[in-house]
């Protein structure tokens, strides 16, 4: 079982959002999943719908981390990537309502976010890739 202590040092302030500043890790493995995006089955799901796709992306990286024994308590890092700084809110809404399910301890992971120009197809919003520790 791998050791996970989520910390946020007073010197780094409160985080701003559903994230914690740093992950203290002991483990024997990590699984460095690559970047999810809105796709079942090879398909986009959601096209033009932030929040569909937020869905599906989480359900993609909990897909992985069950395929390798894991779930999302075991999960160290995101990084997300977003095309349009507008859904920032409509991010922050989704891990209001959907982390405490995810996390129930409360303790949530580090997140790096960035906007960029486009992700591999333009109907992509959003993709997240994660580290985690089994």
């Amino acid at each position: 079982m791998p050791e996970i202590k989520i910390l946020n040092p007073d010197a780094l302030g409160k985080p701003l959002g559903q994230y914690s500043h740093m992950t203290r890790v002991k483990a024997s493995e990590f699984l460095f999943i690559a970047g999810q995006v809105a796709v079942k089955d090879g398909n986009l799901v959601g096209a033009d719908d932030f929040d569909a796709q937020c869905v599906q992306t989480f359900a993609n990286i909990e897909a992985a981390l069950k395929s390798a024994g894991a779930g999302f308590g075991n999960v160290v890092e995101f990084t997300t990537y977003m095309v349009h700084s507008q859904d920032i809110p409509k991010f922050m809404a989704y891990r209001l309502r959907e982390f405490p399910k995810m996390f129930p301890s409360g303790a949530y992971p580090p997140n790096t976010l960035l906007i960029i120009d486009r992700l591999v197809q333009e109907g992509f919003l959003i993709e997240v890739s994660a580290v985690a520790a089994i």
